[in-house]
């Protein structure tokens, strides 16, 4: 029995490394207009914006909460605020009781818990004030107007 396991194993092995070569050597797909689809990546020319957007790769260089939400929260929160279960739980932001305070949003931002990293080293004082008010104030959402704005001021506070 332990020849006959060896000998699949093997057989195995030997198919996978052949399908491996295979694919290497294979051209890349076709696109439409007949180039590669990975040609466009391999010859990517970022603008101007797109070098101001990738230049510190040690922090966010979006303003506005709007921005910043999507380009650091809506991967796990979902573009709705609907939430999401996978790797992680990421509760649901849209109708959220817990965000009536900005205190707490700015707390959670700032030092992350469970799923959520912390984002106190890569999102500046107003960064984090203006995608608190916009949870705050998106997904069905109206604790700006009840509650009041979320500041710098208040953030730089909660740093400390």
């Amino acid at each position: 029995m332990k020849t006959i396991t060896t000998t699949l194993l093997a057989a195995g092995l030997l198919a996978a490394a052949g399908l491996t070569a295979i694919a290497q050597d294979a051209p890349a797909p076709e696109a439409e207009g007949g180039e590669s689809r990975t040609s466009e990546f391999r010859t990517f020319d970022p603008t101007e914006e797109d070098w101001e957007t990738f230049r510190s790769s040690g922090e966010i260089t979006h303003q506005g909460g709007e921005a910043v939400y999507n380009s650091v929260c809506a991967g796990c929160h979902m573009p709705e605020g609907e939430g999401a279960v996978g790797a992680g739980n990421y509760p649901a932001l849209a109708e959220n009781e817990m965000l009536a305070s900005p205190s707490y949003p700015i707390y959670l931002i700032l030092k992350g818990q469970k799923a959520m990293p912390p984002f106190a080293g890569i999102l500046d004082d107003q960064q984090v004030a203006d995608v608190v008010n916009y949870i705050r104030s998106s997904f069905g959402n109206d604790f700006v107007e009840e509650s009041g704005e979320a500041t710098a001021e208040d953030v730089e506070a909660t740093r400390q």
